[in-house]
């Protein structure tokens, strides 16, 4: 006997946790959340999209939002309905940080809670969030986590948590050959995880992704035209 698909409504699809691997439910109720643009899919009820740097939303922006960098590619979303979040059909879950201190590629991260607060990171292309809530995020393939002290690739890496900012590390064999200072010189070639790495040491956790391909960068879309939306002509 064949089965069809599963057909979700306001009523069935879950509260704050995933549909499937790809695709994460948030419940607003009455409740505010930060949103990466682009990445919300669909959404049941009465929801609103306001850009960072909106008038009415300047207080919660003063108090959880601290990245003038990234600015431009989150909004917030407000109002009571049911929100569904994926990115490009890469692995999406949702993380809780208890009093934590999380840093993590900028493009990974998907939403937060606004009882995290997000600050840029001094790594470039890391932000940070602190304090306590949830927050989802997506990988090109699952997350494992890792203990330091490790040395991992560049590429691999998701965020750290709890730990010390990393440092680079190089193969100074592969530094001195020929063809390692062909690509210093020219930067032709790139380097690869074997050559060159994130060292962490200290106490912590390290999130990496089950891949070495990051995620492309593109367009993360837009809001409608309104006062407020950064970009947007006056």
């Amino acid at each position: 006997m064949t089965h069809g698909p599963v057909i979700y409504d306001p009523t069935t699809l879950p509260v704050d946790d995933n549909v499937n691997a790809y695709t994460f439910c948030v419940d607003l109720d009455g409740s505010q959340w930060f949103l990466q643009k682009g990445k919300m899919i669909a959404f049941y009820g009465a929801i609103e999209f306001n850009g960072i740097g909106h008038g009415p939303l300047d207080n919660l922006v003063r108090s959880s939002f601290h990245s003038p960098l990234h600015a431009s590619d989150w909004v917030v979303a407000q109002g009571k309905g049911k929100m569904l979040l994926a990115d490009r059909a890469f692995d999406v879950n949702s993380f809780d940080l208890d009093e934590g201190n999380l840093t993590i590629r900028s493009g990974n991260l998907l939403a937060f809670q606004p009882s995290l607060r997000l600050k840029q990171s001094i790594v470039p292309g890391f932000v940070t969030l602190i304090g306590t809530g949830k927050f989802v995020a997506a990988s090109n393939g699952e997350v494992v986590f890792m203990e330091p002290p490790i040395r991992v690739d560049p590429q691999a890496l998701v965020g750290w948590a709890d730990c010390p900012s990393p440092c680079h590390h190089y193969d100074h064999g592969y530094l001195r050959g020929f063809l390692g200072g062909v690509r210093g010189l020219t930067g032709l070639g790139g380097t690869s995880g074997e050559e060159h790495q994130f060292e962490f040491v200290g106490a912590g956790t390290v999130l990496l992704q089950s891949s070495e391909a990051l995620l492309d960068e593109r367009a993360t879309g837009a809001v409608p035209r309104q006062d407020g939306v950064p970009g947007q002509a006056r």
